[in-house]
């Protein structure tokens, strides 16, 4: 063999090794490049008139209870998920009942102007009871232990017994209807607008309402609200 076909065997042999350890680098290279695509298509952001995909309600589950949450009336931004949860936070417009407007970019003074605006929302807290007492329970059993024996009529249909000084529910008062049923325990005004919660259990959570004592004025309206959104979240069962 000569030198010069030697020298030929040598970069043929040459050429075929690069060919060799040249196409798993190819491949590797069309699979990192596959991958930072399908990367960036998830992450692209979704800004525009038409880049929210957001359900207008999420279905979720709460003590194995499905309640159907409208997006925008719920307040905490980690609980905007479908699938089961502990529990949900959320507001109303009253009386619409529709979710709140998106907050807006506020100044200081604004947000101090706002500050001394009369509430005009109620606040719904959704959460897993696991088998405690059932608030009707406590009405019935727990309460009247506390409570002062004489009631007071407030208004038509609506009467008020106030907690005994030195109870667990000193400075609160218990309100009370029938038609429509309202039961809701209220602190009193004072440096700070007194507010009513009223609960109410749907298989395995518990709803609490929350809404200002001034509202008592309207107790009807109040009553049928509270009625509406426990049917708009979970249907006439609950």
């Amino acid at each position: 063999m000569t030198l010069f076909s030697t020298a030929q065997h040598i970069v043929r042999a040459s050429r075929g090794r690069s060919h060799g350890h040249l196409l798993p680098i190819l491949l590797g290279g069309a699979i990192a490049v596959g991958a930072v695509a399908a990367v960036a298509y998830l992450l692209w952001p979704t800004w525009g008139a038409d880049g929210s995909s957001a359900p207008a309600r999420l279905p979720v589950s709460i003590g194995g209870t499905l309640f159907n949450a409208p997006t925008a009336a719920i307040r905490m931004k980690i609980q905007r998920h479908s699938g089961p949860q502990e529990r949900i936070d959320l507001s109303f417009d009253f009386p619409s009942l529709e979710p709140p407007e998106a907050p807006k970019h506020v100044s200081a003074d604004t947000v101090v102007e706002e500050a001394v605006q009369p509430i005009d929302r109620i606040f719904l807290s959704v959460a897993a009871h696991h088998d405690t007492l059932a608030p009707d329970i406590l009405v019935r059993t727990i309460y009247p232990r506390y409570l002062d024996q004489a009631s007071t009529p407030v208004a038509d249909g609506l009467t008020q017994r106030a907690f005994r000084d030195g109870t667990p529910y000193s400075g609160e008062d218990l309100f009370v209807a029938d038609t429509p049923n309202l039961t809701a325990r209220c602190t009193r005004d004072g440096k700070t607008p007194g507010m009513c919660l009223s609960e109410r259990r749907v298989d395995g959570a518990d709803l609490t309402f929350r809404f200002p004592q001034s509202w008592l004025a309207q107790w009807r309206d109040v009553a049928n609200a509270m009625d509406r959104l426990t049917v708009q979240l979970h249907g006439p069962g609950g």
